[in-house]
């Protein structure tokens, strides 16, 4: 119901605090209408300059800039912020992810490297899924090699890893994670089957 967001909006007599912010911006994402699209860019441009260190409004405005296609504005955004955590990392390479333009999470993770920021399991699973699209098994096989086991052994990032790998045609590997799985679910039959399905 995030269109009912913006009557709330026109309703307000007072300027949105960084609370309310982060929530106008994702309204804004989820509805990438003519008219959110200006809210939203409205919204970032009026901002505070007290919030423009505001890890969680830059996480939500860079993820509306990325569903409105802006991935320029939205690295603008992330170059800004002064402190970098795995999260910012992660909404950067999520944008990426989004328009087409996986490739640039390896150059991301890279960063996070040098800077000795640690990706938590929704990074690994953004890189997991920029290996999907990028296709080739030798990125995949690099970001794997340096997933800590206690990530790799979580649902999620094994379903994530099987769809991965059948995607990059290697449905051996995919059968090594799918065997390792202790409770799969209906994602690890979907995933696992399509692999056998359209190979």
């Amino acid at each position: 119901m995030a269109g009912k967001v913006f009557a709330l909006l026109d309703e307000m007599k007072i300027k949105p605090d960084s609370f309310t912010l982060a929530i106008l911006f994702k309204a804004c994402a989820e509805l990438a209408t003519d008219r959110a699209i200006k809210i939203g860019r409205k919204l970032l441009d009026e901002m505070p300059e007290n919030y423009r260190n505001n890890v969680v409004v830059l996480n939500s405005a860079m993820h509306m800039l990325m569903k409105f296609g802006d991935v320029e504005s939205a690295e603008r955004v992330f170059r800004s912020i002064k402190a970098k955590g795995a999260k910012i990392y992660g909404a950067l390479m999520n944008g990426y992810n989004l328009n087409g333009e996986s490739w640039k999470c390896f150059k991301i993770f890279e960063e996070m490297k040098e800077k000795d920021v640690i990706p938590d399991e929704i990074e690994w699973n953004i890189l997991i899924g920029a290996c999907s699209k990028s296709g080739m098994l030798h990125h995949c096989q690099y970001i794997v090699n340096q997933i800590p086991l206690n990530i790799q052994n979580k649902i999620r990032t094994q379903n994530a890893l099987i769809d991965m790998w059948g995607k990059c045609g290697s449905i051996e590997k995919a059968k090594n994670v799918f065997d390792l799985v202790v409770d799969r679910d209906t994602i690890t039959y979907t995933a696992m089957s399509n692999n056998i399905f359209f190979h």
